[in-house]
């Protein structure tokens, strides 16, 4: 059961009417596309030949048999890569380590060459005019290896004696990071009267989008044009990584990515894949398409998490949080990916380091370390939840240590309401928020002073129930300058141009109706055009962070406005009155004190001709962060018996801001608890440490939550409107799986309470669980 509620006293709950999605019907209905469902004339097809050893020489490659298989066109290796000049994609690196040191960024090869560095790494790449014929030639490609000691595990990576993956890494050490202050931190440790210490794994797991990853790309040499048709979260990044990698100017790229299949951050990348097709095109000389495998995307795609967290906490002796001191040792795989160096040093672990709480010292210290396994990169939370779970972890081992209640302990040393805007010890500022008022309307709504009456009936029925709660803010949105361009076409609709890269947000419902709703015209006059590559050309970036709806949307919304304005003198003109004398109210300017007026729609055709409509706006904000935050609480029974695991009842109050579409954002909290549960109940990447070969590398050894694991959802909006954008928004997508992963942990770590259990790592799978009972029991 699914519930959704507005919260009493709740600020600016809803400002528009529709609740539908525009976009549903074509996707549910067959009517989308998605990369596969391209097909240009003449187009080939492309198989990839991957690496089966984790670290190796490659010694030889023999393409001979592959050339001689009936359809096959060309055979591309790590040589056509390097004759080419292909340099390594980009990444996020402007943040600096200690003492002011750069990341050290290894270079990637579209094709490996030379040395093979994780299972699954490019080795050639089969062009056939069959997708059959290709995956021939693949089998046919002979390559000689020679075998290196693989590293599959960070502290291993970080010894001595250690293999070295990368020249210019000496240590296998991409950055050591540091944030906040060190001298209050080890000054507030040495006068405290409690400190608590915990260490959780946050283990590695698979991005797992519904769209496998794929590619269609096509060259036109006499224009020096390359369409490029792939899964992507907004074309600006993808568009400006393929001009980078491969040395073109980025006007001569048009991105295609009409529906996306999934995002969470997986798809925000130029993987080697698409370098090696986006040369195949330009040397045979057609379109070039590949659909990957759901085993290529398990093995391939950058995955998420995968990281050491430990933490340590000084209080006073009534409770009061002192300092945290943070350290993270993060799994960076083979390779940096475009995000995974920013997520894990200045984004959330930075800006959101003291989580929700008043926290007056912080200093955290990162490593990030490369290891011969699939790089990682942002996924849903993108470093979010790994602080929340560090840090509510950490909030109920205090309460355990103190014998303070944990309830309490938290509303103890919540920002209240009167502080925001809140500067945190890490040089962060929170915008807005009721972290009190969250706390206070979930542990009623989860009815918390009745559980232990709760948790009795179910030790009499042979189970063990537990409750917990956790509390999270998070940073959203951000990153420069959005801009925007609103074009109108002669019967006065609209086109609205953005580079927002949706992949099931529902943008083509959400920015229409924000436009329309300012212009005071019908939404259905509206079109989204996002990534359009026909677009105007324009400045900003794709859809990751949570940060749409106040990037995109708030250019749109400072677009919108514009408009008027520039229409108010049109108006006047029109009219023949002084602009003084009009007002635009409900979409038509009024001359005041009179029945005359002219709509905003008659107004624009009447300006549209052949050439450009004077209405037309092409605008350009800077962004801000803004802070969304929740309290979730949730109930679990575990069977001693099997250790399995269920999930009772789960209660989220969530600030998002001001809310612009109930159920999209209800969709979004739901979408992120999923993956959240997840995580916490059974996804983990395993690679065996002899071999680094991946041992759930498919839906039969990988698991995947399903609709069954969701228990009775009770979500609540309870908005605080952002004063850093001018839609009063904060980011939605993410709460979910931020909250989810914290709550669910401390519930079951409280429903093993009675054994004698404190500690233990994800994932919570029955034999995890079984085996952490037997082991209390013996010792």
């Amino acid at each position: 059961m699914q519930i959704r509620q507005r919260a009493s006293g709740s600020v600016d709950a809803r400002t528009t009417t529709s609740q539908g999605r525009r976009e549903d019907f074509r996707l549910v209905s067959g009517k989308g596309q998605y990369t596969a469902d391209w097909n240009l004339a003449g187009q080939a097809h492309a198989s990839f030949l991957r690496s089966d050893h984790a670290h190796a020489e490659i010694v030889s490659i023999d393409t001979s048999a592959a050339l001689a298989v009936p359809g096959v066109l060309a055979v591309l290796t790590g040589d056509d890569v390097v004759k080419a000049g292909f340099k390594t994609p980009p990444a996020i690196l402007f943040m600096k380590g200690k003492g002011g040191s750069a990341f050290k960024m290894p270079h990637r090869h579209a094709l490996a060459h030379e040395r093979v560095r994780f299972v699954g790494e490019p080795v050639a790449l089969v062009v056939a005019e069959t997708e059959a014929a290709a995956q021939d030639g693949v089998e046919r490609v002979a390559v000689e290896y020679r075998d290196l000691p693989p590293v599959v595990t960070a502290e291993d990576a970080l010894a001595p004696s250690a293999p070295q993956l990368h020249a210019d890494v000496p240590g296998n050490l991409g950055m050591d990071y540091e944030y906040g202050a060190l001298a209050p931190v080890e000054a507030a440790f040495a006068t405290a009267a409690h400190v608590v210490r915990v260490t959780l794994d946050a283990q590695r797991i698979s991005g797992n989008p519904m769209e496998p990853k794929a590619c269609l790309a096509a060259y036109d040499p006499a224009t020096g044009i390359y369409n490029v048709y792939l899964p992507t979260q907004g074309m600006a990044d993808v568009r400006g990584g393929f001009a980078h990698v491969a040395g073109v100017a980025p006007e001569e790229i048009r991105i295609h990515a009409h529906d996306v299949g999934g995002g969470f951050g997986v798809r925000n990348e130029v993987y080697p894949e698409f370098s090696a097709l986006f040369l195949a095109t330009r040397l045979i000389g057609r379109p070039v398409k590949w659909v990957g495998t759901r085993a290529e995307s398990i093995l391939s795609d950058h995955h998420g998490r995968g990281a050491k967290l430990s933490g340590a906490l000084a209080l006073d002796a009534e409770g009061n949080f002192l300092a945290i001191r943070i350290e993270w040792l993060v799994d960076m795989g083979a390779y940096a990916s475009n995000a995974g160096p920013f997520i894990n040093t200045g984004a959330a672990p930075t800006s959101s380091a003291v989580n929700i709480y008043r926290t007056p010292a912080a200093f955290g210290s990162h490593q990030l370390v490369f290891t011969n396994t699939t790089p990682t990169t942002a996924y849903r939370g993108a470093g979010r939840p790994n602080v929340a779970y560090l840090s509510e972890r950490l909030v109920d081992e205090a309460a355990r240590i103190t014998g303070i209640d944990r309830v309490a302990l938290r509303r103890k040393n919540l920002i209240p309401k009167s502080a925001f805007p809140y500067k945190t010890p890490t040089g962060s500022t929170y915008d807005s928020g009721d972290p009190p008022g969250l706390l206070k309307q979930a542990i009623e709504a989860a009815d918390w002073k009745g559980f232990e009456r709760r948790r009795r009936a179910a030790q009499r029925a042979g189970k063990l129930r537990g409750i917990g709660c956790a509390s999270f803010i998070e940073p959203s949105g951000g990153v420069g300058q959005e801009e925007i361009a609103i074009r109108f076409d002669r019967d006065g609709g609209l086109d609205l141009f953005t580079l927002s890269g949706a992949s099931g947000q529902g943008h083509e419902t959400v920015f229409p109706e924000i436009v329309a709703d300012i212009l005071g015209v019908a939404s259905d006059t509206v079109r989204l055009r996002a990534s359009d590559p026909d677009a105007p050309p324009l400045v900003g970036t794709g859809s990751f962070g949570s940060r749409s709806l106040m990037s995109h949307g708030g250019a749109l919304a400072t677009g919108a406005r514009e408009v008027i304005r520039k229409g108010t003198e049109l108006a006047a003109k029109q009219l023949e009155v002084a602009e003084t004398d009009l007002v635009f109210e409900n979409g038509f300017y009024r001359v005041t004190g009179t029945d005359i007026s002219m709509g905003l729609a008659e107004l624009a055709r009447k300006l549209g001709g052949d050439g450009e409509n004077p209405l037309n706006t092409t605008i350009k904000i800077n962004t801000s962060a803004a802070f969304p935050s929740g309290a979730h609480v949730c109930e679990v029974e575990i069977d001693p018996a099997t250790g399995v695991l269920e999930l009772i009842r789960y209660v989220a109050v969530d600030d998002a801001g001001k809310i612009y579409n109930h159920t999209i954002v209800e969709g979004q909290v739901v979408g992120g608890l999923v993956q959240g549960i997840g995580q916490v109940m059974g996804e983990h990447c395993v690679y065996e440490p002899e071999t680094g070969q991946l041992l759930t590398g498919t839906f039969m050894d990988y698991y995947m939550p399903r609709a069954d694991v969701l228990p009775e959802l009770a979500l609540y909006d309870r908005p605080v409107p952002s004063p850093a954008n001018t839609l009063g928004a904060k980011g939605a997508g993410e709460a979910g799986t931020t909250g989810a992963i914290p709550t669910i942990a401390n519930a079951v770590l409280d429903a093993l309470k009675p054994c004698g259990i404190t500690h233990l790592d994800m994932p919570f799978t029955p034999y995890r669980i079984w085996q952490a009972i037997q082991n209390a029991k013996s010792s």
